[in-house]
């Protein structure tokens, strides 16, 4: 019996200190975690993610709290992507029709 509450100490003191070791975010860190959250509700990947946060991560404030309307180039990220979705494209295919979609 007091061999299992030992081991069961073993593990749950390391639990313990590292949450009392925790330090708030910084304001960068907290962005960049709703940015992330917000490209995976979204379920984005690859280079319409990395392009997503950049934006999100270079906009004022959270982008999740903005009130902005989305520029002319990201409502045209926005309908390119929507086309390219409707029409399940994937891979080298929606790379190719991305770029074009977007370049017109």
């Amino acid at each position: 019996m007091i061999g299992k509450l030992l081991i069961a100490a073993c593990f749950v003191m390391p639990v313990a200190a590292l949450a009392a070791d925790e330090k708030p975010l910084t304001p960068q860190q907290q962005k960049m975690t709703d940015c992330n959250k917000q490209a995976g509700e979204k379920k984005m990947s690859g280079d319409e993610r990395k392009q997503f946060m950049s934006s999100c991560l270079k906009a004022d404030g959270h982008a999740a709290t903005s009130d902005k309307k989305p520029t002319a180039q990201q409502q045209k990220m926005t309908d390119c992507n929507k086309q390219a979705g409707e029409k399940k494209m994937s891979g080298d295919e929606r790379k190719q029709f991305m770029s074009t979609c977007l370049k017109g």
